[in-house]
C-alpha cells in the first residue's frame, strides 16, 4: 500500500505565495502610479530598478536579501525582537522576499494601463480640485481594474514557482508552516529517484500556473478594449 501524500508543500507554497501577492499589491499599486507620472528619462531609470530583480540570478539577489534580511541588520534585529526569531529562513521572510521578485510583473502590467489612461481626464479632475490621492483611488484604479488583476494574477503565479530566492532567504524548511514549497518538493523528490511525487507536483504547479496565465491574458486582453 503506498504511503500517503504530504500535501505541506502545497500548502506552504501558496501561504508564500498569497502573502508575496498582498505585500506586492501594497507596494506595488503606489509604485505604479509614480512610475505614470515621472518624465520619460527619469521614468526608465527607475523602470530599470524595478526590473533588476527579475534579471538578477537568485543567487546574487538572495545574497542581497539575506544582508538586508539578517539577525545583523536593522530590519532582522526589529523583526527578532517582536518575535522572537530570526526573519531569514521562516516563510515570513520567504514571502518578503519572493515579493520583491513577483512585485516587478504587477507594477509593470499596472503602469502601462495608467498610461494609457487619457491624461485629459486626469486633467480635468485636478481641474475640479481631486487630490492625487483620489485621483488614483476613483479614477485610475477603476479604469485599470483588469490590467491590476492580470498583474496581481501574474505575480502570484510568478512568486508561487519561486525556487532560487526562496531556497537562499527562506531555507528548505519542512511542514506547511514551513518554506518547502512545490519547487523544492520537486526538486527533493526527483534525487530522490521519487518521480511519482515528482510527476503529480509537476502537474499540480502547472495546472495553476496555466490556469494563472490564461486568467491574467484575458484581463490584460479586455483591458485594452
Amino acid at each position: 500500500m503506498s504511503a500517503a501524500v504530504d500535501w505541506s508543500p502545497l500548502i506552504a507554497s501558496l501561504r508564500i505565495a498569497v502573502t508575496s501577492t498582498i505585500l506586492s499589491v501594497i507596494v506595488g499599486i503606489p509604485t505604479a502610479w509614480l512610475l505614470s507620472r515621472g518624465k520619460r528619462k527619469a521614468r526608465a531609470a527607475w523602470e530599470s530598478i524595478v526590473t533588476l530583480p527579475l534579471v538578477l540570478p537568485p543567487t546574487v539577489l538572495g545574497y542581497y536579501l539575506l544582508v538586508a534580511l539578517g539577525v545583523h541588520s536593522p530590519l532582522g534585529r526589529v523583526y527578532q525582537s517582536i518575535t522572537g526569531g530570526p526573519l531569514v529562513f521562516s516563510w515570513q521572510g520567504a514571502s518578503l522576499a519572493v515579493s520583491l521578485v513577483s512585485m516587478p510583473l504587477l507594477i509593470r502590467t499596472l503602469q502601462l494601463a495608467f498610461l494609457d489612461v487619457d491624461s485629459r481626464i486626469l486633467d480635468s479632475a485636478r481641474l475640479e480640485g481631486a487630490s492625487e490621492g483620489e485621483i488614483l483611488r476613483r479614477m485610475l484604479l477603476p479604469l485599470a481594474q483588469r490590467a491590476l488583476w492580470a498583474g496581481i494574477a501574474l505575480s502570484f503565479a510568478r512568486a508561487l514557482g519561486d525556487f532560487g530566492v526562496t531556497l537562499m532567504v527562506g531555507g528548505n524548511m519542512p511542514g506547511s508552516r514551513g518554506t518547502h514549497t512545490l519547487s523544492m518538493a520537486i526538486y527533493d523528490s526527483i534525487n530522490a529517484g521519487d518521480d511519482g511525487t515528482a510527476v503529480m507536483f509537476v502537474w499540480v504547479l502547472t495546472g495553476i500556473s496555466v490556469f494563472v496565465s490564461i486568467y491574467a491574458s484575458l484581463q490584460a486582453s479586455r483591458s485594452r478594449h
